[in-house]
């Protein structure tokens, strides 16, 4: 494990973009596990740039989405599909057919996660895996648990994350409850991971993570 400290969040999205830049280079047809929320918005800003700059070429490039909320069609402007659009995919020149998200409308729960999984597989793994991490230890959705999950699964969505989530929707009611994950076993199974945490209010769960003992109580402490 190797820490990179950053001075503010720009800096820590910078950094983050030259290494998922240097892979995209050493590598043109790397698979790169990504991550939606706050925190690798600005890391996709600067791969926007470096893109614009001419300096990075995304078309042999695959990507896989570590989660998806049941029940929210490609077309709605909180799922996650529409996310990778706004914020990376219509910027760049990565081929549509290129990129995976879980389908969060599928019918059969158990065989979305069959599918995604064997997705991966037929990708044969994950190059670099993009991650944050929630208050509570979560990578993906990934909540804490008395086991590691293995494969991609549905999970119901802890309080505190539905309460984190509560900004991006108008009620409580349209809050998702659940939400698809890739799980614990295929993100340790990337070749390289970049956690990037930023702000006071993670300095506490990214202490238990890094100091503390590795247990699925604190997800991202593995």
């Amino acid at each position: 494990m190797r820490i990179i400290k950053a001075k503010d969040y720009n800096d820590m999205s910078r950094k983050a973009a030259n290494i998922i830049a240097a892979q995209v280079i050493m590598k043109p047809d790397s698979v790169l596990g990504l991550a939606t929320g706050s925190t690798p918005i600005g890391t996709y800003k600067h791969l926007i740039s470096l893109y614009q700059a001419g300096d990075l070429d995304f078309s042999e490039i695959r990507t896989v989405n570590l989660d998806e909320y049941k029940g929210l069609p490609k077309g709605n402007d909180q799922s996650y599909d529409y996310f990778m659009k706004e914020n990376l995919f219509k910027h760049i020149n990565i081929k549509e057919e290129n990129s995976y998200i879980p389908d969060g409308m599928a019918e059969d729960d158990e065989e979305e996660c069959r599918r995604y999984d064997q997705l991966i597989d037929s990708l044969k793994g994950v190059d670099l895996q993009l991650l944050g991490i929630g208050l509570n230890g979560h990578i993906g959705f990934n909540e804490p648990n008395d086991v590691f999950s293995k494969g991609t699964n549905l999970i119901k969505l802890t309080e505190s994350t539905i309460e984190a989530n509560s900004r991006f929707f108008e009620s409580y009611d349209d809050i998702p409850k659940y939400a698809f994950t890739m799980g614990i076993k295929s993100i340790m199974q990337a070749r390289k991971i970049l956690l990037c945490v930023s702000g006071k209010s993670k300095a506490e769960i990214l202490k238990e993570s890094i100091e503390g003992p590795i247990t699925p109580q604190v997800p991202a402490s593995i």
